[in-house]
């Protein structure tokens, strides 16, 4: 895929181009779903009381809430390449927003689960923030434009841990029962939902030079067919051993975030024997990093492509990797609160990093198959949480238990990354498009505040 006039910067505080329109608009639509696709996990407390959910129960309506977005991911990439960022986004806006604000009809374990099942399908929002930043923006800033989108967007896991808890007390206060005030509250992200992917619609575009419909009209971008057909893209990207190395590698890092956006509240609710809002609020602080964690990752990923090429981003990958697995073990052997907060951040940090790091390969791996690559490795984030959610389900193992073992998976499986490789010739080609973007670039440097 072959876009003209990305952005060599990143303008913070503009909104006058259509490159920043689509930062904005996709950092914040992924922030949001972020905070219907977790919106319940602070009040599980309450929920697991309402229902009368066992631990296994709980276990798997976890599963069931990363479980369905490995799908809609695969399927939402493809989507991005035939239809655009834009309708694509829209369209997941609006019909997401349904079941968050249903979920408060759930009246038992079967029902509760179902809509946990379609809320998940909101999570393959990632998907199109980082394929609407790629196409967007340089290669100089394309691993930044990723990291600090996707990172601002995953900031919501944090925004629901606190503001959660803090609406459903609200509720409370104003007399409302407790079984009616988890429902009620779950109204308040998904009516944001609704009104956001009418703004997406309104005020975003799919390329810089206009939609994809208007590009293929121009001869400016290939038809959706033939060889950059839907099922070609797929089979292109599914053929690559890169892509499942990165699968598993988003797996280690996004896959271990989603498995602690879930458990955190209720870890530290039933470890540390803390108020429901306390244990939110601490849990929020591991969302929170994403305000610059993801983005240094993206960051580090363009300075270490600056002197050692893909290589380097590759390199840098393994050692976030590498850091995030110790501090997970770490974190799993803290019993005072104040250690295990302060060690929670650093493996915040690094996990974080990881995934900055991840997206700042993958639109390097295959550029006619952009959207089916984000997908398939954006998947892997998904079946990641999946498999780790099982540690969490079991009755045998306790929740610290079950994040040493994690922390073990990621240390094990780091290697995975090192598979990923590029020929002399994409090397060099990358090398000079990085250059030349480079070169074009003026002012404060890729990040600024204009």
């Amino acid at each position: 895929m072959d876009i003209r006039n990305k952005a060599n910067r990143i303008r913070l505080f503009s909104f006058s181009t259509p490159q920043m329109r689509a930062f904005h608009f996709s950092w914040f639509a992924f922030h949001i779903c972020f905070f219907g696709w977790f919106g319940i996990a602070p009040l599980m407390a309450v929920v697991r009381e309402d229902l009368s959910l066992t631990q296994t129960q709980v276990g798997n309506t976890i599963i069931a809430s990363v479980a369905i977005t490995v799908i809609v991911r695969l399927l939402i990439g493809v989507l991005c390449d035939r239809l655009g960022p834009r309708k694509t986004y829209t369209g997941l806006l609006l019909v997401g927003s349904l079941p968050v604000m249903g979920i408060g009809l759930a009246d038992s374990f079967e029902t509760f689960l179902l809509a946990r099942l379609a809320i998940g399908a909101i999570g393959a929002s990632f998907v199109i923030t980082q394929y609407h930043t790629t196409v967007m923006f340089a290669p100089n800033v394309v691993g930044t434009a990723n990291a600090t989108s996707a990172g601002w967007g995953n900031l919501g896991g944090g925004t629901t841990q606190i503001l959660m808890p803090l609406i459903f007390s609200g509720l409370l206060m104003l007399g409302v029962s407790e079984t009616l005030g988890w429902r009620l509250a779950m109204v308040v992200p998904g009516v944001v939902l609704f009104f956001t992917g009418i703004g997406y619609w309104f005020f975003t575009q799919d390329a810089p030079n206009g939609s994809f419909a208007e590009l293929r009209a121009r001869s400016e971008l290939p038809e959706a067919s033939g060889e950059y057909g839907a099922m070609n893209s797929f089979l292109s990207a599914a053929k690559d051993i890169r892509v499942w190395a990165l699968f598993v590698v988003y797996g280690l890092c996004f896959g271990v975030e989603l498995t602690i956006n879930n458990i955190a509240a209720i870890y530290f609710f039933d470890h540390f024997e803390l108020t429901l809002a306390t244990a939110g609020l601490i849990a929020g602080l591991f969302g929170l990093m994403n305000i610059f964690a993801r983005t240094l990752g993206g960051v580090f990923s363009d300075l270490f492509a600056k002197h050692g090429g893909l290589k380097g981003r590759v390199r840098w990958l393994f050692i976030a990797l590498v850091c995030e697995g110790i501090a997970l073990i770490a974190f799993s052997q803290m019993h005072v609160l104040s250690f295990a907060i302060g060690i929670m951040l650093v493996f915040s940090l690094f996990v974080q990093m990881a995934e900055g790091a991840t997206f700042g390969v993958v639109p390097f791996i295959n550029k006619k198959a952009l959207g089916a690559v984000a997908g398939i490795v954006g998947a892997g984030g998904n079946v990641g949480a999946v498999l780790a959610a099982f540690l969490f389900r079991s009755e045998s193992l306790t929740y610290q238990q079950g994040l040493f073992y994690l922390g073990l998976c990621v240390l094990m499986l780091a290697g995975s990354v090192l598979v990923v490789r590029f020929s002399d010739a994409t090397e060099a080609e990358e090398a000079k498009a990085y250059q030349n973007a480079l070169g074009e670039q003026t002012g404060a440097g890729a990040l600024s505040l204009r």
